[in-house]
């Protein structure tokens, strides 16, 4: 009695894994090369001046301009103690805070539930209503100043911070309507199909679900609205004309870069420049990986 052979399978290749695990490596084309020394120079040219300002924040009248590129003998911190309370950039920087802190709070209020109500509902008129919103990005602050200050001092807000804050949030919805539309069509919509079955309501869908999903979007709408009202000049410069008491930082910082520039102060004013650019990185460097996620979770969705 014979017995037939098995078919035997044949054996697989051998893979080598040898082009896995070699590390890619990036081409270094012409292309490359002129981005990364563009990039290298514009840094340079963002990080110099700010450098040599703070500085020159520390430095003598004598020796800013003896040697203007040099280091400072000695730190003299009495340049940003004068230019805090001699030229009054403490009142004009607290003014400024509450000012923006308003218009930034209102801004972000108004467009949110703007912007949601725009992606997530369906109504009668949504896209003209949406696209007038929109349409406020084409006409700069320019064109508005004149009608704009009628307005405002018949309303009985001239020089007056309520006015500001308002002027800044009508100026500031129409760039936050559009970037947080974007974003709240992103987020996903059985996670507000299942808060609506559990009994939640539309206020408390937006209030207690909706916004803390749209957090990076809100984070990074905020700072960049933060950012556009604290070095806001020409609003502030038509609308709190009069008493200087209440005027913002840009506008001391102005009136300062003017008298001292007579003076030959140019210590106080590197020193009232550098308080005033502070606030502006610190809130970079502390929520730049949210900015970085609110303008990247738009792409995933």
């Amino acid at each position: 009695m014979t017995t037939l052979d098995q078919p035997t399978k044949p054996s697989p290749a051998p893979t080598s894994t040898a082009g896995r695990d070699r590390p890619v490596r990036r081409e270094l084309g012409i292309g490359n090369t002129l981005s990364h020394g563009f990039l290298l120079l514009w840094g340079l040219l963002t990080v110099l001046p700010l450098l040599w300002m703070f500085v020159s924040s520390f430095k003598t009248n004598g020796e800013i301009l003896a040697d203007p590129w040099g280091l400072p003998g000695t730190l003299h911190l009495d340049n940003w103690a004068r230019a805090w309370t001699g030229a009054h950039i403490g009142r004009y920087f607290l003014n400024s805070l509450v000012v923006v802190t308003g218009s930034v709070t209102l801004t972000m209020l108004m467009g949110a539930t703007a912007a949601y109500v725009f992606a997530r509902y369906e109504f009668r008129g949504r896209q003209v209503v949406y696209y007038l919103f929109v349409g406020g990005l084409m006409f700069p602050v320019f064109l508005a100043l004149v009608p704009l200050f009628f307005v405002v001092r018949n309303a009985g807000l001239f020089g007056t911070w309520k006015g500001l804050i308002l002027v800044y949030a009508a100026y500031s919805l129409p760039f936050t309507v559009f970037f947080l539309t974007a974003f709240f069509r992103t987020l996903p919509t059985a996670v507000a199909e299942a808060a609506m079955v559990d009994g939640c309501g539309h206020f408390r869908l937006f209030f207690r679900v909706m916004l803390p999903m749209a957090r990076p979007g809100l984070i990074s709408v905020a700072i960049f609205n933060f950012l556009s009202h604290w070095n806001q000049f020409l609003l502030p410069q038509v609308l709190m004309q009069g008493d200087d008491s209440k005027w913002m930082l840009a506008q001391g910082l102005f009136a300062l870069s003017v008298s001292q520039g007579y003076a030959g102060d140019y210590a106080r004013l590197f020193a009232g420049l550098s308080i005033a650019v502070l606030p502006v990185l610190a809130v970079y460097v502390a929520f730049q990986r949210q900015v970085q996620a609110g303008l990247t979770a738009g792409q995933l969705k």
